[in-house]
């Protein structure tokens, strides 16, 4: 028998997630072996399951894809993701590609469009869906007329974007202490260095910051 590429869908709208695995599974080749809701579960399950390919909702709740698919590839460099979303811009782009996304997939296309993209990152290469790809080429024909001024969402690291992103969804310091396994004081240490970067200095203007730059779902299905 030849081999089955193990798949893992991390998308936190259950109809959909259905949807996607009843797909899958009219494919001999393909073999759904878990799903996850949201991006942390996504991340541990996949650590666990160390499936061949993650398709990844980019907004879900606590963790987001993009930080899930950079906790993936750099624990499991193996394995392979696509994201699958309703986002097209260019920041979600050069987020999700710039974390390790081998693919980016629209919402809106065919389940055929969907089934090529994955046999094309399994085999070792990218899958840009066609609107994704002419935004990625003229952004890179943009860039090359002018230099782009860097972004100060630039200037954070890792960390603090955890951060804001549980601050922006509300969360109190002690639940984000609890969330990313740090201590409340290292939590207001952060807020306060996300205050001073970003020159923002209460949770409203920090939240329209988060959406501002991609860091939080617009409420749709994503």
């Amino acid at each position: 028998m030849e081999k089955r590429w193990r798949i893992l869908i991390a998308e936190d709208h259950t109809l959909l997630r259905t949807g996607l695995r009843a797909l899958l599974a009219k494919d001999e080749d393909f073999e759904v072996i878990g799903e996850a809701d949201n991006g942390r579960d996504a991340y541990r399950i996949a650590g666990q399951l160390k499936p061949d390919l993650v398709l990844m909702d980019i907004s879900m709740p606590g963790m987001n894809g993009i930080e899930a698919i950079r906790e993936i590839h750099r624990r499991l460099p193996a394995t392979r993701v696509i994201v699958l979303t309703i986002h097209k811009t260019d920041e979600y782009i050069q987020e999700a590609l710039g974390a390790g996304a081998c693919g980016y997939v629209l919402k809106d296309s065919t389940h055929d469009e969907l089934r090529l993209a994955i046999r094309t990152v399994l085999d070792g290469k990218t899958f840009l869906s066609p609107d994704v790809s002419s935004r990625v080429i003229a952004t890179y024909l943009d860039a090359l007329k002018s230099p782009r001024a860097a972004r100060l969402i630039d200037v954070l690291t890792h960390r603090e974007r955890q951060v804001l992103k549980l601050v922006a969804e509300g969360h109190h310091n002690k639940d984000i202490a609890a969330f990313l396994s740090l201590s409340p004081k290292t939590v207001e240490k952060h807020r306060g260095n996300l205050m001073e970067k970003l020159d923002r200095h209460n949770v409203a203007s920090l939240t329209a910051f988060a959406i501002e730059n991609g860091l939080l779902g617009d409420g749709s299905d994503a």
